[in-house]
């Protein structure tokens, strides 16, 4: 495979769709799994699957990301102390190649812009053999991903992703061709994917028991369906044969010297004018849907200007633009939307619990959202944020004070002047109103929020601003 790879690099332009006048919701496993990853024999691959060592590693990721039981009912830690007292009994049905995976749980995950997420979630002790199938195969496969390729793997991100078409947009690759694949990880040809597996894996009990896991089934309304095609997103093993599945389309494009950017099945092509991105586009769906038997989306991939874009631009729920003849990333309407509806949601008045327990799940939120976005330039929306999340944080105070007397007394414990506490205390102007009025604004100073555990969406966005945090996703 790194003698193909690298015999596609040797000719970039061969073939390409760019000539002169037209030139253009967990990795597997852990970073250090690699520094620690001694060299495996592709063909005696499951006598490291089943060792102690990796399914102890395997158990203790499936605890740390926990998850939802499956069709058994059964919850990670019950599953976790069955392997503890079976081990013996399932290492040898790995090793005899008569392990029988579970039928996946169907669950409907409603998208933002309509339309469900079909998510297959596999018994715990299903993705505990994954996760131990994993942490072997990853590293086999690490060296013959392209660098295209950002998706779950290690060290890699979207903030990079993104970064990278910004990288692209700068260097005079303004014309962005977006491809939306249809039910991607339902339509995974299994013939194909299997010919693509064992083009490195030897060792027949692996390939066996993936097998089953692609052909298990999937249980709905009570009915076990089985699955001819595709594999369920919701277990270990599944970010990793989406990225084998479409590897090949990464090195297809960069033999033809196109620049393209994938995070799983998003993908990004770019080029330096519209009549390129046009041809680009049309050969792209070719190749996906005749090489690689996908189906491509035609209503949602589309070209766009990433100079000139309007927002149309959505890559990772990132957004671009040109302004004063420099490329920005911008988190795109529809992530800020989608953060400011969790923000309502959290600080809503009708909501009970002591005010830490709100501030705690702020935090969480907050510190989340900014990891992933503060790479994007937004310092006067964040302040907007910020002074409406304080004001409804104010709001909350005021509903929960209820009474005049109350609100008088905490007001006038709070600082505020007996005069202007009075006429607050007694106002019938409703919530939202008030909570901007001075005699709040001075009681409840941002100053006292912070104090109490508020978290300061703008310094929070600030500090990470400046140093983004490099996500590594673990499954």
């Amino acid at each position: 495979m790194k003698t193909e790879n690298l015999r596609r690099e040797s000719c970039l332009q061969r073939d390409s769709t760019e000539y002169e006048e037209y030139a253009e919701v967990s990795s597997i496993y852990l970073p250090e799994d690699m520094e620690q990853e001694h060299k495996l024999q592709a063909d005696s691959l499951m006598e490291a699957v089943v060792s102690v060592k990796n399914m102890e590693t395997a158990m203790r990721r499936v605890r740390q990301n926990n998850g939802a039981p499956g069709i058994d009912g059964k919850t990670v830690a019950e599953t976790i102390e069955w392997m503890k007292v079976h081990f013996a009994e399932v290492q040898a049905e790995l090793m005899g190649g008569y392990y029988h995976p579970t039928a996946v749980r169907r669950r409907e995950i409603p998208k933002p812009d309509g339309g469900v997420r079909k998510l297959g979630i596999p018994t715990a002790e299903d993705r505990i053999v994954q996760q131990a199938i994993g942490q072997i195969l990853v590293p086999l496969y690490e060296p013959q991903f392209s660098d295209n390729s950002y998706g779950y793997r290690p060290g890699r991100s979207g903030q990079q992703a993104i970064t990278k078409v910004k990288d692209y947009a700068e260097q005079g690759y303004e014309w962005a061709i977006v491809l939306d694949l249809s039910k991607y990880f339902d339509t995974l040809n299994h013939d194909r994917l299997i010919r693509e597996l064992r083009r490195t894996i030897k060792d027949e009990m692996i390939m066996k028991v993936i097998k089953k896991f692609l052909k298990a089934g999937v249980m709905e309304n009570g009915v076990v369906t089985e699955t001819t095609e595709g594999s369920p997103q919701g277990g270990p093993l599944s970010p990793l044969l989406s990225g084998i599945y479409l590897n090949e389309f990464d090195w297809e494009y960069q033999r033809r010297g196109v620049p393209e950017i994938r995070y799983a099945d998003d993908i990004v092509l770019l080029a330096k004018s519209r009549r390129a991105a046009e041809r680009i586009l049309e050969g792209a769906i070719q190749f996906l849907e005749g090489r690689l038997k996908l189906k491509v989306n035609r209503e949602k991939s589309k070209i766009v200007s990433l100079a000139r874009n309007y927002g149309e631009f959505k890559f990772l729920g990132f957004s671009m633009g040109k302004r004063r003849n420099a490329f920005h990333i911008y988190a795109h309407a529809k992530s800020k939307k989608k953060f400011k509806d969790k923000l309502r949601k959290i600080t809503s008045r009708k909501r009970s619990g002591k005010f830490k327990d709100i501030c705690s799940e702020l935090r969480r939120v907050v510190i989340g959202w900014m990891n992933y976005y503060a790479i994007a330039e937004m310092k006067m929306w964040v302040n907007e944020i910020n002074a409406w999340l304080r004001r409804r944080i104010r709001m909350l105070f005021w509903k929960r004070w209820k009474k005049p007397k109350t609100r008088l007394r905490k007001l006038i414990h709070l600082g505020t002047p007996r005069k202007y506490a009075y006429q607050a205390a007694n106002t019938r102007r409703g919530y939202w109103f008030v909570s901007r009025t001075g005699a709040i604004t001075r009681a409840l100073s941002n100053e006292k929020l912070v104090s109490w555990g508020y978290i300061d969406v703008a310094v929070t966005y600030e500090s990470k601003h400046s140093k983004p945090v490099q996500l590594s996703f673990v499954f």
